[in-house]
């Protein structure tokens, strides 16, 4: 027993939206690396698979890690089979997906809020 088709009502969307997030090989700057690698801080990820810098989280960005990554290949889910890949994902720091979309639909500033705080003044 894993427990990876464990799915908490986070609210509608994308069918990842309260999954595990899947542990996939990405490509960054920086070099390949897996999802899970991310999560080794403890620390909550905003995950961009759109266009790099298309992304801007300021506000939280001292709680938040920002990754530009690209993925090739089918994401899978247990218990679910294949889904549509996201233009972006904001991971909780227990592997959770917390917000699913675009950068641009309303949501995100919400998600960060209820997640991770209010947003820090500049």
């Amino acid at each position: 027993m894993s427990g990876l088709d464990i799915h908490y009502d986070l609210g509608e969307g994308h069918p990842l939206i309260g999954r595990r997030m899947p542990d996939l090989d990405l490509v960054t700057t920086s070099g390949p690396l897996r999802v899970y690698t991310l999560l080794h801080d403890a620390r909550p990820v905003l995950l961009n698979l759109g266009e790099p810098g298309g992304v801007a989280i300021g506000p939280w960005a001292d709680r938040v890690q920002l990754i530009d990554a690209k993925h090739v290949g089918t994401w899978e889910l247990p218990a679910i089979g294949p889904v549509t890949a996201p233009t972006a994902v904001l991971i909780r720091p227990d592997g959770y997906v917390a917000w699913v979309g675009d950068p641009t639909q309303p949501g995100l500033a919400d998600a960060l809020t209820t997640w991770f705080g209010p947003p820090t003044a500049a």
